[in-house]
């Protein structure tokens, strides 16, 4: 009988047949856009599951290992989006994609790169305890580097109302709702039990949400290639360069193999699945053209994912002489 840590090593296979289906589902049934009106629901499950796992309690086991805090944060929130700046500047002209490629590309992810860090042979646990400050500095910082990199004029084409108001549904309120159901987890037995069983959900979900997501865009995507193709080969770029901003911050603060490994993780994974709902509150047709841009990087980094945790444990402990922390 499969158990949860089995369902979550094979999750990057399971999103890819998932990826598949609802890409020949999406081609080829004439009502998909039925699956639209299932994406708010379905996501704000899916991230309420997930904020469920983030230990918000414990946050005194990331504090302990300052080094691999201070990494951690310099990766995500210094140099990745300077690597994201400079190559938007060369490359992009469209605000509209602009837009897409920096709500996901300056997000690190808190869900499956803690999976991903653990088969890649970094440290999972501590990736786990850092998740809280990743997601609260993410959505703190977000508005600001939008304001920074992204002209005053460019940003009209945001409607602060809806794009408010989705963040509070899908984002504040499962986040509130996750912080309520931790508190009674540690009180009640019902509590424990309830936490237990959404531990199973993100992986379903993420696929559900996947699934619901491509098959409604899959007829968007077609028609408007032009965008995928803009950002498809810098998401190829920053994919070949994240695991070595990573590795940069490790060299600054000296880290060993094992965190070092898991700072590579996190500069290289994104947190496109939270960003998406953000992007679908934007005012039609830009909210298709950015979740496009967003989906469009998921795909990119699922690929990359499996590179990764064979590529990135065996480049780092070859330069750090095999000293596991």
């Amino acid at each position: 009988m499969i158990n949860r840590e089995k369902l979550e090593e094979q999750q990057i296979w399971i999103y890819v047949v998932t990826l598949f289906i609802a890409a020949v589902v999406g081609l080829l049934w004439e009502k998909v856009d039925l699956f639209a009106s299932f994406i708010e629901p379905v996501i704000g499950i899916l991230l309420y599951s997930m904020f469920c796992q983030i230990p918000f309690f414990n946050l005194k086991k990331v504090f302990r290992n300052k080094a691999f805090f201070k990494a951690l944060l310099v990766g995500n929130f210094i140099i990745i989006p300077i690597i994201v700046w400079i190559l938007s500047t060369i490359f992009l002209a469209d605000s509209v994609v602009m837009l897409g490629f920096f709500l996901v590309l300056l997000t690190p992810c808190i869900d499956y790169v803690i999976v991903f860090t653990h088969l890649g042979k970094g440290d999972s646990q501590a990736m786990l305890g850092a998740t809280p400050i990743l997601f609260i500095l993410q959505m703190l910082l977000l508005p600001l580097y939008l304001w920074w990199f992204i002209s005053k004029n460019s940003l009209s084409i945001i409607e602060v109302s809806p794009f408010i108001q989705t963040f509070v549904y899908l984002i504040v309120v499962p986040f509130i709702l996750a912080l309520i159901t931790q508190v009674r987890s540690r009180r009640t037995s019902p509590g424990r039990s309830l936490l237990d069983f959404l531990g199973w959900l993100p992986v379903p979900f993420m696929a559900l949400t996947l699934f619901v997501v491509i098959t409604s865009q899959m007829t968007v995507l077609v028609a408007n290639p032009s965008p995928i193709l803009t950002v498809l080969p810098l998401y190829l770029i920053f994919h070949l360069i994240a695991p070595f901003a990573g590795k940069l911050a490790s060299t600054i603060f000296h880290l060993k193999s094992i965190t070092s490994i898991t700072v590579s993780f996190s500069t290289s994974t994104r947190n496109s699945l939270v960003v998406l709902p953000l992007a679908l509150a934007l005012p039609a047709p830009n909210n298709h053209i950015v979740a496009a841009v967003i989906v469009t990087q998921t795909l990119v980094e699922l690929v990359a994912e499996l590179i990764y945790i064979k590529a990135i444990p065996f480049w780092i402990q070859k330069r750090i002489s095999g000293n596991i922390e």
